[in-house]
């Protein structure tokens, strides 16, 4: 397994000729390469945490309170939380965090990042991200179902949800600090590390988008349905 842990510092700084997938033994790892696209025309993403895994693995659900997990990653950017998840699970085949250890920049409106990952038949693919202006947004999927055959394409569009960890107050002081000099604002503060004051109980819902109550701009920061889209096609 691949295991590329991506910190907040980190983000400051073919397919083959068509077949059946029928045609693979029980135990075939085929290997998929995934994209995903950001949409917006002013947010950005950290790089993906992705996992491929059977049913028994779970990244998030609406409805449902956020793991540690997803939380790290919603309210800041972490992806340590995400990759430790993946790592002790004995339901995830493979995992991925971004295309190379080094640590990519993040993914900027109108971007995307590709990377590769494997997974046995009938295995299920599940990635989270941070909208990283945002107090607890995150953009991802859960359990979408891998493309059988070679060369087969699945692609989805990618929704925007709130973790529902943290109250939306908009303010640098509440947000990562890379976001205000991300989208040309310059350093406005902001601190990578939830604040206790600000915390709440809730839980995985649609997100409710950019207010402007306070530091952000919707016109900017905002968007407009899906934030992006995650495409997927089996090469091996």
């Amino acid at each position: 397994m691949r295991r590329a842990i991506i910190s907040l510092a980190a983000i400051l700084s073919a397919s083959g000729l068509a077949s059946s997938a029928g045609a693979d033994g029980p135990d075939h790892v085929a290997t998929y390469r995934v994209t995903v696209t950001n949409s917006t025309t002013g947010q950005w993403f950290t790089p993906p945490a992705a996992a491929t895994h059977n049913k028994h693995f779970d990244l998030f659900s609406t409805g449902n309170s956020a793991s540690v997990a997803v939380q790290e990653i919603a309210e800041n950017g972490n992806l340590a939380a995400a990759t430790g998840a993946f790592a002790a699970s004995p339901f995830v085949h493979d995992w991925v965090v971004a295309p190379a250890p080094t640590g990519p920049p993040p993914i900027g409106p109108g971007s995307s990042v590709t990377f590769e990952i494997t997974a046995p038949r009938d295995g299920k693919l599940s990635i989270a991200a941070m909208l990283i202006c945002t107090n607890d947004g995150f953009t991802g999927v859960d359990s979408i179902k891998l493309p059988r055959g070679m060369g087969h394409t699945v692609t989805k569009d990618l929704a925007a949800y709130d973790a529902g960890t943290e109250t939306n107050t908009e303010a640098w002081a509440d947000l990562v600090p890379p976001c205000a000099e991300l989208t040309g604002f310059g350093a406005q503060g902001g601190t990578g590390l939830s604040n206790p004051a600000l915390a709440q109980n809730g839980v995985i819902t649609t997100h409710p988008g950019v207010a402007g109550v306070a530091n952000l701009v919707p016109a900017v920061h905002g968007w407009t349905g899906p934030v992006g889209t995650v495409t997927i096609t089996r090469v091996g």
